[in-house]
């Protein structure tokens, strides 16, 4: 639960927190004296911050009688006391330049999202990809392989074509195949993907129960091409920025997080649970429960096709990040992003 604190006590924070976010420095009491311009006193302030070290807001380096904001500081600091910059008309026209679909593919506009972003934040961007549940079949084909296989090629949204190898219980022939197609296009055609495997399950057994054998076959084979989706993945720009952070710098934890990154579980895992939020997701030191995400903050936010949620974008860096100016970049270009796949798909 969060501790509501007093003007003064709050107000101090807050110029702790940004001060420590421009110089990397502990703040000491004489160093806030001079900017608050509350008419306090170095010993006042001293006393206040060791209140807030005792409520666990800030900390003590051991090598500085400075003191530095702790995760729950930060917290309390985005929670209660951030007040977001507005964008420049600059950096709204870089985004709004830079997404604008242009007939490219949804890959390209996932990758310019995550570049753009790394630049604009001089973080690590990351951009998940469209779920595929979001994808609207145009038109489905089936060709007979060997072995009991059958190649299904999905025609979705525009332009997109996927391709799948299914390996079925029996061979079908090439006339068989393209009966099944048929059917299904007819039927099912300008349907998004989830919906139509639900209705697909649903057909194949009230086709079973009226001993319809060609139905059930052609909606069973279907509902194994769209089981197929591709796993959860996601586009990364600009990990080397971290790099640049002294707290971040440590060999040994640039390695783990680095490698972190790589395999992509961990994210996968929590930018999945941002999919199942409300907007905006903060995530600043262990508060992430991944303890290679322990000395960063993760900030992200869903971007969507049609209205619905289609995956999740945003940015990875040190808890000392400058929260005011990052969280509209990371908005806005959700916003562009949902606006360019709306236009592109």
């Amino acid at each position: 639960m969060q501790v509501s604190l007093d003007s003064r006590a709050a107000e101090l924070l807050k110029l702790l927190v940004e001060r420590y976010i421009q110089d990397g420095e502990p703040v000491g009491s004489r160093t806030l004296a001079r900017m608050a311009g509350l008419g306090l006193s170095p010993a006042t302030i001293r006393n206040v911050m060791a209140d807030l070290d005792v409520m666990g807001f800030v900390a003590s380096p051991h090598t500085s009688a400075g003191r530095v904001p702790t995760t729950r500081g930060y917290r309390y600091f985005v929670d209660s006391l951030l007040a977001p910059e507005s964008l420049s008309q600059d950096e709204r026209e870089q985004i709004i330049d830079d997404l604008v679909p242009g007939g490219r593919s949804v890959s390209d506009l996932v990758q310019a999202t995550s570049t753009l972003l790394s630049r604009l934040t001089n973080m690590a961007a990351v951009v998940t990809v469209p779920r595929r549940n979001l994808a609207i079949l145009r038109r489905i084909e089936f060709l007979p392989l060997s072995d009991n296989r059958v190649l299904a090629i999905l025609v979705v949204n525009q332009h997109e074509v996927q391709n799948r190898v299914l390996t079925l219980e029996r061979a079908y022939g090439a006339d068989e195949l393209t009966c099944y197609a048929n059917l299904l296009n007819e039927h099912f055609a300008g349907r998004d993907l989830i919906s139509l495997r639900n209705a697909l399950a649903r057909d194949a057994g009230e086709a079973q129960a009226r001993i319809n054998v060609m139905l059930s076959d052609a909606a069973s084979i279907a509902e194994r091409a769209l089981e197929q989706s591709e796993p959860a993945d996601y586009v990364m720009a600009g990990s080397p920025n971290l790099m640049a952070f002294e707290e971040l710098a440590d060999i040994k934890r640039l390695r783990h997080l680095f490698d972190a990154l790589d395999r992509k579980r961990d994210l996968l895992g929590l930018f999945d649970q941002c999919l199942h939020a409300e907007g905006l997701q903060i995530f600043i030191g262990d508060e992430s429960g991944y303890r290679v995400l322990d000395e960063c903050s993760v900030i992200t936010t869903p971007y969507r096709v049609n209205g619905e949620v289609a995956g999740v974008l945003g940015v990875i860096g040190p808890t000392r990040m400058a929260y005011s100016r990052i969280i509209p970049l990371v908005q806005e270009t959700a916003r562009a992003l949902s606006a360019g796949l709306k236009d592109g798909t």
